[in-house]
């Protein structure tokens, strides 16, 4: 039985461009930032994969005609990782091509721990030829991370710092919260230091304080960097970052294939649970 889509509509912006679109313009007269992830995971035929390398074209194009402020997020798994490294490559330098040509932007995601270092060595050797075009995702909670970043940051690259969002094993993942944030902190300290506009991803009110005292006591400007949030969480907060001057930036999910990260949303806070429950019932 396929789920209403009506149930996924809080953390999700539709099922297309077309119905994410009218929410994108709207975050963009409140002055904030957003970057379109078009929803899937781990395709296994090359039919599939190069379908998905043109429907990140066609969105591409579709963002710089409809003329909004955004990015877009790209899997690595969806252009073919799990079929073939250098077809994966292939398709990521396709979909580069027409980045640099429309003057945009593409965050590579980061996904599960098996696909951690693919992921940062065809990062970096898409930074190499595409430079300000293409940036990549880091999770804090990774005991290789403070390693990674410090590469990173001498290459100088776009960095989206995040805590991490997949269930790992303790020997590869930091499992205490405290020890999480404080990677996090460490993480975004060399960020603030060493590049030119990190990526603060977080709905942490103690990491979000912390960067703002750590960026007002070492006097780097708010411009320097920009706050991250999901869409359909403290939309409000982003509206008061924008008021503080401060840059905003919300992830805004489409697709049809929205099931698996609507699950991943409502297992995060039961809260997320009870708002679901509750809108069902009403008229």
């Amino acid at each position: 039985m396929k789920l209403p889509f009506a149930l996924a509509k809080r953390f999700v912006a539709g099922e297309s461009f077309e119905d994410a679109k009218p929410k994108v313009e709207k975050l963009n007269n409140k002055e904030i930032k957003i970057t379109l992830d078009l929803l899937g995971e781990n395709v296994e035929d090359r039919e599939t994969a190069d379908e998905t390398v043109e429907s990140y074209i066609d969105l591409l194009k579709s963002i710089n005609a409809a003329g909004l402020d955004s990015t877009i997020s790209i899997k690595l798994t969806m252009m073919g990782l799990d079929i073939d490294r250098a077809y994966c490559k292939d398709n990521l330098f396709q979909l580069l091509d027409v980045a640099r040509d429309n003057d945009q932007f593409v965050r590579i995601d980061m996904e599960g721990t098996d696909y951690t270092q693919e992921t940062i060595d065809l990062f970096t050797e898409a930074f190499e030829e595409y430079g300000k075009h293409v940036g990549i995702v880091i999770q804090a909670y990774l005991h290789r991370t403070k390693e990674d970043i410090d590469e990173l940051a001498e290459l100088g690259a776009d960095v989206r710092i995040c805590k991490g969002a997949y269930n790992e094993p303790a020997d590869l993942a930091i499992q205490d919260m405290d020890k999480i944030r404080e990677s996090y902190k460490e993480c975004t300290k060399v960020l603030l230091e060493k590049t030119d506009y990190p990526r603060i991803a977080t709905h942490d009110d103690e990491l979000i304080d912390w960067v703002k005292a750590y960026a007002k006591e070492n006097d780097i400007d708010k411009e320097c960097f920009e706050f991250q949030m999901l869409y359909g969480l403290r939309q409000d907060t982003m509206e008061e970052f924008v008021e503080d001057g401060y840059n905003a930036r919300i992830y805004v999910p489409f697709g049809t294939m929205w099931f698996p990260y609507f699950k991943r949303r409502l297992m995060e806070r039961k809260e997320n649970i009870w708002f679901v429950l509750s809108t069902m019932f009403k008229k």
